[in-house]
């Protein structure tokens, strides 16, 4: 199961998230839920990167299939619309066909 914490302010803001694990749905390389959410955070971190100026760390182990990101500031409107994009994806999984293959966990920083 693949474990996403979502990191907030105490503005209920998402500063960051940490993403845990292999899906487990099928064997990897057939995995599509791994596909998905690798698809959808690795998306966010690009468009992070590219359509914003909000500057962030991000560490990403690919063996463990693990990354974390974490905004440093306060993040700009740009940012907390794509990082509650990627919220609704996840979500969107998790409360749909997938919720054996995914937890979403949200965590006041």
């Amino acid at each position: 199961m693949t474990k996403v914490t979502f990191y907030q302010n105490s503005e209920q803001q998402c500063v960051g998230f940490d993403v845990n694990s292999h899906a487990g749905y099928a064997e990897e390389g057939e995995d599509i839920v791994c596909a998905a959410i690798s698809a959808l955070v690795i998306n966010t971190v690009n468009s992070i990167e590219t359509f914003t100026d909000d500057v962030f760390q991000l560490d990403v182990d690919e063996e463990s299939a693990d990354i974390c990101l974490k905004v440093e500031n306060k993040p700009s409107d740009s940012c907390l619309l794509l990082l509650n994009s990627l919220i609704l994806g996840l979500q969107g999984m998790e409360d749909g066909q997938y919720t054996d293959f995914i937890d979403i966990i949200f965590e006041e920083v």
